[in-house]
């Protein structure tokens, strides 16, 4: 059974299961380039010097740490944030050891709307707002295909209305 699969009752169906955006990220791998191209720099600057085996486990330890730190972790919170939008409810689970979710019943969303900004346009993401029976909209970022996430979840709410 899927992730999603898991969660879901007796005749729901999921209709939309997504990720954050790819563009979360471009600074983590930004980040991996530039650890391992400064690390590697350091490391040959110090070949010749008599402590440069200690050099080099300094180096890896750091450079392994900021990885770490900077670039793996970020691709597990990415990797572990699901959206979901099924024919009852919008999901959101985020987290791999402590984990926190959200669920939205189809027949408590009043409304639905999204914006994006001209280079978030480009990139096809967005921020998708629902408002629901709650005081306060509740606002996903980085939702792909936000237009198309948009009108699914609004086709769900309006058959939902209907039945």
């Amino acid at each position: 059974m899927a992730y999603p699969d898991a969660l879901l009752v007796e005749g729901e169906l999921v209709v939309a299961h997504k990720h954050p955006h790819w563009k979360m990220l471009v600074v983590p791998v930004l980040v991996l380039l530039l650890v391992v191209g400064v690390c590697s720099y350091l490391a040959a600057l110090v070949r010749e010097q008599p402590w440069a085996p200690w050099a080099w486990l300094g180096l890896a330890g750091l450079g392994l740490a900021l990885v770490g730190w900077l670039t793996i972790a970020p691709f597990v919170r990415w990797r572990t944030t699901h959206f979901v939008v099924t024919t009852r409810r919008v999901l959101v689970r985020e987290g791999l050891l402590s984990r926190q979710g959200m669920d939205i019943p189809m027949g408590r969303i009043n409304s639905v709307r999204f914006r994006h900004t001209v280079l978030e346009r480009i990139l096809g993401s967005g921020t998708l707002v629902i408002e629901s029976a709650s005081d306060e909209p509740i606002e996903f970022d980085d939702i792909p295909g936000v237009e198309k996430v948009h009108a699914m979840l609004y086709n769900e709410v309006a058959d939902d209305d209907d039945s």
